[in-house]
């Protein structure tokens, strides 16, 4: 069931300004005649509304918010709370890849995402995956930049904002945590980090830790497997002086939770799975549904003082990564064609009956990417200018092929590894895609921020950036080679007013593109016709936005407030399309698209260890275009955007009283619209998180031991948490040039189901 959401939330946000009003000031007398106000109060323990004085919407939470969650949670699901953050997630742990994020109504192909710098988007589609990211208990903090991505941010698609993840240094002194948890659906999870101290007199202290979650699926057949590394090196020196490397390993094997159509939802509900054992000719048997990944990251940022008004920062990064996002289906021993190409000698089909058998179609990636984005400060005057420039290189390899399966249904090979797919009679891969691309971004930037008076900051900059696909299709057909080259010019300006040492004003301009991922680029061929033409010559999105922000740091209460306004030209809306059977990501050219709003976030801090935090968001979007469907005009000009709600709030709360600790979570997201024509939906719903725990230090000895239980989504409400493949339209629609466009079903994300996690946290 769904809980009672508005009075809840409206009383919490009158209790937290009513509270306001509490702030307590004493006045003490130093010496005769002259008085010393002192500001009694209490920081703001969670690092959820952080002191801030950027030119821009920023929000976050610290490692006292994040050491009170679930570690299970990935980094998307951490950050429901803030202001905008609309968090699909499919299964309560934060495992499987079916989830996903939008800010202000931009999918999480339009965010930009960091680890120490480096960014974690995929090169050919855009997406991050959250389920591949640090270790929770290694994130010191988790930022969110709703509108605005910082001028030497690596990132290409960025409209939405960025999301940046820091990881926690390395301790000074030699010692380790043990984390051990247990949950629901028989998750069982273990977590060990040792930190080196400082390494004999060298002055660097490094940490590695090594981690190992197992959950079986909360609905339907199956289970998860995670094994996840992380490591910091670190050195400083002199005056402030610091280098770092970072390494992130993840090696997984997840499930795949099938998305329904409203009538699937309708008809079955949370029923609506894959099949637990498999029968001859079965293509939705649990195991064909399984993604192996093996991903890779290392980035080593750089700062370095080179003299008191001049310094130089370097962040490197490199990635690797490879894995398999299979699906089931059948193949027959004839009729088959690579690219355009008919085969007309038969191909071995282990298996097959009646010249048919089901086997595992794969729709494998492997890339591999290396950049280094670095600048250099000058301080001159009322002048900061900084300069810097970006290069990144990046391959990726796509293949869709076929692997047979034994009589019980089980995968060969749930790689996908080419030695033991299926193969032609003259011994060429059988696939029904096969292409690599090269894409090579370079960029520069010059930005001045200028101190106009104490108070007023004005800052101006420029980025250019260029971007260039090359790609090779190796099916047979009309298309080998695919180019695509463009350049964006993207300037930027902000002011930053200090009204006094509380409070701040804030506004900024910002400009970004985007061009369309790999997919646009390469045909499609089905029965030996092409059935979508690549190309190389779709229009870049590019998008303006603007935002103006009050924000007051008080010593109980500090709160912001954002509106914001952005419009798009040929805006890339991301989806799901089937490509031979396999759910790919892909886009949709969605034409102008005009969006504005309010963001808010408050925090109330009325006693030490005690916090109240509430956000909200007020969305509107517009269609300004009508869509290009067949040779015919879709009537969508006016509607609303998808995956947009119109509002969605928060309230949390935390609490440390050095003994006990716990916090609270309720997020409520609104109506969504699943079509460009909004002929279908999904209901707001809200859920609701909880944490409580029990510090235990003294009891063994004096280090650090804790005891928390969380209960994740604990309402459990029956939901469709999310948009998971847009349609243009549901229903049959007249077009304006009077043809009939049929109507396409899309299909949705599954509410995860509540889960209980108990973690024994122990410090050494």
């Amino acid at each position: 069931m769904t809980i009672a959401f508005i009075p809840v939330g409206r009383a919490a946000l009158a209790t937290a300004l009513i509270f306001s009003s509490n702030i307590a000031w004493a006045a003490e007398a130093d010496e005769p005649g002259r008085a010393t106000i002192e500001v009694i109060g209490y920081p703001d323990p969670q690092g959820l509304l952080p002191d801030q004085s950027a030119p821009k919407a920023v929000s976050s939470i610290a490692e006292a918010f994040i050491n009170k969650q679930a570690p299970t949670l990935n980094a998307f699901q951490l950050v429901n709370l803030l202001p905008g953050a609309n968090v699909s997630s499919s299964d309560p742990y934060g495992l499987s890849a079916t989830s996903s994020l939008t800010l202000r109504g931009l999918g999480q192909d339009q965010i930009g995402v960091l680890l120490e710098g480096a960014p974690q988007n995929d090169i050919g589609y855009y997406y991050a995956y959250p389920s591949q990211f640090a270790d929770a208990e290694n994130v010191r903090q988790i930022a969110l930049a709703q509108g605005a991505a910082d001028i030497d941010a690596p990132v290409v698609a960025a409209a939405g904002g960025t999301l940046s993840l820091t990881l926690a240094d390395p301790k000074a002194d030699m010692g380790g945590l043990l984390n051990l948890s247990v949950g629901s659906y028989d998750q069982r999870r273990a977590f060990l980090r040792f930190d080196t101290g400082e390494i004999g007199q060298s002055g660097l202290k490094a940490f590695v830790s090594y981690s190992n979650n197992r959950a079986d699926n909360w609905r339907g057949a199956g289970f998860d497997k995670r094994q996840h590394i992380d490591a910091k090196l670190l050195h400083e020196w002199g005056e402030g002086n610091r280098a770092s490397l970072a390494v992130s390993y993840n090696d997984a094997i997840t499930s795949t939770y099938p998305s329904p159509t409203m009538a699937d939802w309708k008809a079955n509900g949370r029923g609506f799975n894959f099949t637990q054992r498999y029968s001859e000719g079965d293509t939705s048997y649990w195991r064909l549904y399984r993604a192996p990944f093996r991903n890779l990251y290392f980035a080593a940022p750089v700062h370095l003082q080179l003299s008191d008004g001049l310094t130089f920062d370097s962040s490197a990064y490199l990635q690797m990564g490879h894995g398999n996002s299979p699906y089931g289906t059948q193949l027959a021993t004839t009729g088959n064609y690579l690219g355009t190409e008919e085969l007309t000698q038969p191909i071995a089909l282990p298996g097959a009956v009646d010249g048919v058998a089901t086997v595992l179609g794969n729709w494998t990636g492997k890339q591999r990417r290396v950049g280094d984005v670095s600048k250099l400060t000058v301080q001159a005057g009322v002048h900061t200018i900084t300069a810097g420039l970006w290069f990144d290189y990046g391959t990726d390899r796509v293949t869709q092929s076929y692997t047979s399966i034994d009589a019980s249904g089980r995968p060969v090979d749930v790689w996908g590894y080419q030695d033991k797919a299926i193969r032609t009679a003259d011994g060429r891969l059988l696939a029904y895609e096969n292409q690599r691309t090269v894409t090579v971004t370079k960029g520069f930037f010059l930005a001045d921020s200028i101190a106009v008076t104490p108070r007023l900051t004005v800052d101006m900059g420029f980025k250019g950036v260029s971007l260039l696909r090359n790609g090779r299709n190796y099916l047979p057909g009309p298309q080998s080679k695919v180019h695509v080259d463009s350049f964006a010019a993207l300037p930027r300006a902000a002011v930053h007013y200090r009204l006094d040492d509380r409070q701040q004003l804030f506004a900024n301009i910002t400009t970004n593109f985007r061009t369309p991922n790999e997919f646009a680029l390469y045909n499609s061929y089905y029965g030996g016709e092409l059935v979508s033409q690549g190309t190389g010559a779709l229009k870049n999105e590019t998008s303006v936005s603007q935002e103006l922000g009050y924000r007051y740091i008080g010593p109980n209460l500090s709160l912001s407030l954002t509106a914001f306004h952005y419009r798009f030209r040929n805006r890339q809306v991301a989806t799901v399309v089937n490509s031979g059977g396999a759910l790919v990501n892909s886009t949709i050219n969605g034409g102008s698209q005009t969006g504005y709003g309010l963001d808010g976030e408050i925090d109330y801090r009325p006693a030490k260890g005690f916090s109240l935090y509430a956000s909200g968001e007020y969305l509107h979007t517009r269609l300004n275009d009508d869509l290009l469907v067949g040779g015919d005009l879709l009537p969508t000009k006016g509607k609303h955007a998808v995956s947009s709600p119109r509002v969605q709030f928060a309230v949390g709360s935390t609490y440390d009283d050095g003994r006990l600790f716990g916090s609270t979570a309720l997020k409520y997201v609104g109506r969504q619209y699943a079509t460009f024509m909004n002929d279908e939906s999904i209901k707001g719903y809200a859920t609701l998180d909880l944490a409580i725990g029990v510090h235990l230090a003294g009891l063994i000895d004096a280090n650090a031991m804790d005891l928390r239980l969380n209960a994740i989504n604990v309402t459990n409400p029956r939901v469709l948490s999310g948009v998971s493949a847009i349609s243009s339209n549901a229903r049959d629609t007249i077009g304006r040039n009077g043809t009939l466009i049929a109507g396409s079903a899309p299909s949705y994300y599954i509410g995860s189901g509540r889960a209980f996690v108990a973690t024994l946290s122990r410090a050494f």
